[in-house]
């Protein structure tokens, strides 16, 4: 009896002790969302770097619950082999120049970096922001010309600017929100319109997860307008206007502006709905456009 009396006192005292908090969730991020995750979200354990690097040790098994990109290619690779989630664009951003605070190489424009002598640093090859840099300097047509005055190329965003903030380089390639960082040792380059890649970020669950609840909570909130607000407010440009089904799949963009000043419901994006659906829709804004040109001839 005094056995018994014993176990049923451990048992009691274990109902009483307040259970134990859930650990933590693991989120691997692209080192340039190292300053905005934790003001959306200051709980999970973050892991920053290079995109191409964490989603390398995901593959190799590293015990990570979330993985947000600063591309979709390396998120749908990892989704192709079975390793994570489909993943979904979060965010978005621009490349820009960035050189120091002192110029000494008298740098105005991206054409500039053409010239022999001037010191450049940029991304690595496989490295998002490395790779985005190939996509600018081709569409601009200097490729050559400026990867012949590449001093250094980097694993990270944030080593390229750390270099041309020390002076190490007279200029380099960053995502625009980096080159926030170090307002005050460095200076920005707009880069011209036609030369902007499409800079997009994914972000998906890693499927060895488990965490898996935890890990889908914290893909909502990055979604969600207060989260979406934080990046913009960070320099971050805000997604293009598109609609989400019921199951979370984005739609294709509605036309803009129509219908006006509304949305259509989560449940009923027009092109999720129906083929009537749709023509009804494409219907009512043809009789729109006819009803405005009336307007218009009559006035």
């Amino acid at each position: 009896m005094k056995h018994v009396a014993a176990a049923l006192a451990v048992v009691a005292l274990a109902l009483a002790a307040p259970a134990v908090a859930s650990s933590p969730i693991t989120v691997f991020a692209a080192s340039s969302l190292t300053n905005v995750f934790p003001k959306i979200d200051p709980n999970p354990r973050y892991s920053f770097g290079g995109s191409n690097m964490l989603a390398a040790q995901i593959e190799q098994g590293a015990p990570a619950d979330v993985f947000a990109s600063a591309n979709m290619l390396l998120p749908r690779h990892l989704y192709n082999e079975h390793l994570c989630s489909k993943p979904v664009n979060f965010t978005r951003n621009r490349l820009v120049v960035i050189v120091p605070s002192s110029n000494p190489a008298h740098l105005r424009t991206v054409y500039g970096l053409t010239r022999r002598g001037v010191k450049i640093v940029v991304g690595d090859k496989g490295v998002p922001v490395g790779d985005y840099t190939t996509v600018v300097l081709r569409k601009l047509h200097i490729l050559h010309k400026v990867m012949r005055n590449v001093v250094s190329k980097e694993t990270d965003v944030r080593d390229v600017l750390a270099k041309v903030a020390l002076g190490e380089a007279d200029a380099g390639f960053v995502y625009r929100t980096d080159g926030r960082v170090d307002a005050g040792k460095v200076k920005k380059i707009a880069i011209p319109h036609k030369g902007q890649p499409n800079v997009r970020y994914g972000i998906c669950v890693v499927s060895r997860t488990q965490n898996r609840h935890a890990a889908k909570a914290f893909i909502k909130r990055v979604l969600a307008p207060v989260a979406q607000k934080n990046l913009v407010a960070a320099g971050f440009l805000p997604l293009k206007h598109s609609h989400r089904s019921a199951s979370g799949e984005s739609c294709r963009p509605c036309w803009s502006g129509w219908p006006p000043r509304s949305r259509w419901p989560s449940s009923s994006c027009p092109f999720s709905a129906s083929s009537s659906t749709r023509r009804h829709v494409t219907s009512s804004r043809s009789s729109e456009t006819r009803w405005q040109r009336t307007r218009s001839s009559s006035a």
